[in-house]
């Protein structure tokens, strides 16, 4: 009997076999309208662009592998031009699935000119037992640029009676804005997530966290937020500082959380892609 593969074979094996995907997508403005300037796709990712009405331009995100797996990189990269407008959105949640040493690492990176409205709202994250997520998100607004992002993580699928008792997430977020850095925060989870989430002054019991950073933002902003806010059912809090709005939500059930973001997302940043409805 031939002698199985060395440790060394298995790693070039596992190597061959992890998805790597590429989006790198511009966008100008003509004739008041915001079209395409630049679509690079690469590996499992395609980015779709569908038509609409209005100024704003729509691009939706497809990740052909029907998912994420330890040692599968990602990157994206959006530029929205001068006086463009933008909204981004996935075709439906990204679920991340069980790492069997290397974690999944998605990249992100933002750009919005002068004049330029950039609009992040991709649907859910999932993460599932064991899974291992390092995701970056990297934006640079330019002066008179503005931006919205928002990114959902959800713990398993409590309708399923899913629990993440182990696996690993960081989660790095760095805004710029005119060449400064308002916003740096990192979210590390590493063991039994479940646990750690269990704990008061962690999640207390929510499987479910949204955040949305709305720039620019003020405290006028934060105030119609915090009435937004008031008629959510899950536990919420919003800040203002550095010229940017920062709205957190979690909940331990992810279709209240999604109810909850829909509400305060329609009130503060308009509507939403028609994906989001389905």
């Amino acid at each position: 009997m031939a002698p199985g593969p060395g440790p060394a074979d298995k790693a070039t094996v596992f190597a061959r076999n992890r998805a790597h995907g590429l989006i790198d997508l511009s966008v100008s403005a003509a004739s008041g309208r915001t079209r395409r300037d630049r679509v690079t796709e690469q590996g499992s990712f395609r980015v779709r662009l569908p038509d609409v009405s209005g100024p704003e331009c729509e691009a939706v995100i497809l990740n052909t592998a029907g998912g994420i797996a330890g040692g599968d990189e990602f990157t994206i990269a959006v530029t929205a031009g001068p006086q463009t407008q933008l909204a981004v959105t996935t075709a439906a949640a990204e679920k991340v699935y069980r790492a069997i040493d290397a974690p999944s690492r998605v990249a992100v990176r933002l750009m919005a000119a002068p004049g330029a409205v950039l609009r992040w709202l991709p649907q859910e994250t999932i993460l599932f037992d064991e899974a291992k997520l390092n995701r970056s998100i990297e934006a640079d607004i330019a002066a008179g640029g503005s931006l919205v992002l928002v990114e959902t993580t959800i713990f398993g699928r409590t309708a399923m009676s899913e629990t993440v008792r182990g696996g690993g997430l960081v989660d790095r977020w760095r805004i710029r804005l005119n060449g400064s850095l308002v916003f740096a925060d990192t979210l590390r989870l590493d063991g039994d997530i479940s646990a750690l989430l269990a704990r008061p002054a962690a999640g207390g019991g929510a499987t479910a966290f949204a955040t949305l950073v709305i720039v620019p933002g003020d405290e006028a902003l934060a105030e119609r937020a915090r009435a937004c806010l008031a008629e959510c059912n899950s536990e919420t809090g919003v800040s203002a500082w550095n010229g940017i709005a920062v709205l957190r939500l979690c909940a331990s059930d992810a279709m209240r959380l999604r109810r909850d973001l829909v509400s305060v997302l329609n009130n503060l940043c308009g509507a939403l892609p028609r994906l989001w409805a389905g």
